[in-house]
């Protein structure tokens, strides 16, 4: 690995908690060029929801190159993209009745959030945004200026001026109504908080540290935005496409926002960033916000694809839902023989948060998973969470393999005197 230490910069940061040389990917699984196999409950950060190489995607792709297929387009007009549009609104847009426009962003989920903070303050003649405790949004400067985590901000980078952070349902604790706040300070006049443009949320925090947001919570928010002409955007962009056991993560509140940031999975593992817009604010001049790589056609192709397989009925998310409910299952029955090792398991959906008593021994059930053949990160404010995300298409038989492996890196890292889980290294 002499090469990476070299030629790349220090700023790289998976490589250094799995660091292996990766060759091949296929399903659940990863190989390194040593031949050993592992166990993927990483899955790109939630982007490879499908499995690596789907078969159904590397088919498509191999056709769509072998008869030239349009690789580069900006936003001009494609069939490949005519089919993905078509088949996101055939298979996602009217079965649950939203009419949202689609633009095509930058690769990465930031530049979806950039363009969501530029339109909603455009619409609403507003600079102001709303954001929330443990929010994780991106690290460009709009979108790391709507971020918590005060270790990705750069003191000089001046982002965050025009950001008011609120307290993220649960962050109280149970027993305080956080929509409450927010509704007191919009309504004080002498609070300091003006009318913002916007509120951003994720329905579920995932590098927040696994933090479920009520339906009840989300219902009030969204009725706040609409008693004070706020735009709302959800961040969906880890927790969506099917995460949640659905395709929206918002559809089990019943709210519709007015913007909806899509990237990760959607691509089916290539580089594709989408915002949902009601058509009533989509008041772009043409041009106006744009970028070279907003038109990639393979992703194009790898998504359409994966939509009409996948999501042209409601069984691949039923199925999504009861693999999860085996795997919240293993989890809290883990958490129940080792107390003082995990707090608590978090999650919904196909993606599980197991807290632990420290950042530093959530790392070493991470370290511990990797050595036994399992790809699992950290997430929460101090790292202290170790986050399961497997892609939607593993089978019960392998996510037990997997549990089970968690559950011997628990076990492992159980060992150590309790007094030593609770101190740093």
């Amino acid at each position: 690995m002499n090469t990476f230490e070299r030629l790349e910069s220090q700023v790289r940061s998976y490589s250094r908690s799995f660091p292996v040389v990766f060759v091949r990917a296929k399903g659940p699984f990863l190989w390194d060029e040593e031949g050993v196999q592992y166990l993927d409950f990483f899955a790109g950060a939630g982007t490879m929801n499908y499995g690596h190489n789907n078969p159904l995607v590397s088919q498509a792709l191999i056709e769509y190159i072998q008869k030239d297929g349009i690789l580069h387009s900006l936003d001009k007009y494609t069939a490949a993209k005519r089919d993905f549009l078509e088949a996101v609104d055939e298979r996602i847009l009217r079965p649950r009745k939203l009419k949202y426009r689609v633009q095509f962003c930058g690769p990465t989920g930031t530049n979806a959030v950039e363009a969501a903070l530029k339109l909603a303050r455009k619409v609403r003649g507003r600079r102001g945004v709303v954001a929330f405790t443990n929010a994780y949004h991106g690290h460009s400067l709009g979108a790391l200026s709507v971020t918590g985590n005060v270790r990705y901000k750069n003191p000089f980078s001046g982002c965050g001026g025009d950001v008011t952070f609120m307290p993220y349902d649960g962050y109280l604790g149970k027993d305080l109504n956080t929509a409450e706040i927010l509704l007191r300070y919009l309504d004080d006049p002498s609070s300091g908080v003006g009318v913002p443009a916007a509120v951003i949320l994720e329905t579920i925090q995932a590098e927040g540290g696994i933090n479920v947001a009520s339906v009840a919570w989300l219902k009030e928010i969204e009725q706040i935005c609409h008693d004070f002409n706020i735009l709302l955007i959800v961040d969906d962009i880890q927790v969506g496409n099917g995460r949640s056991g659905h395709f929206f993560s918002f559809e089990r509140a019943g709210i519709v926002p007015d913007l909806v940031v899509l990237s990760k999975a959607i691509g089916g593992g290539m580089p594709l960033s989408l915002l949902l817009i009601n058509p009533d604010i989509d008041i772009w001049n043409p041009g106006e916000h744009t970028g070279t790589f907003r038109g990639n056609n393979l992703a194009f192709v790898a998504g359409a694809t994966l939509l009409n397989h996948y999501w042209q009925s409601s069984s691949f998310a039923e199925g999504v839902r009861t693999k999860a409910e085996l795997l919240r299952r293993l989890a809290q029955e883990l958490a129940d023989r080792s107390p003082h090792v995990i707090k608590e398991i978090r999650g919904l959906g196909m993606i599980v948060g197991i807290v632990t008593a420290s950042g530093d021994v959530a790392r070493k059930i991470s370290r511990e998973a990797f050595q036994r053949g399992l790809i699992a990160e950290t997430a929460g404010s101090e790292g202290q969470v170790v986050k399961l995300l497997p892609p939607l298409v593993t089978d019960e038989e392998i996510l037990r393999k997997g549990m089970s492996i968690i559950s011997d890196s628990v076990d492992a890292v159980a060992s150590v005197p309790a007094v030593q889980l609770t101190k740093s290294e």
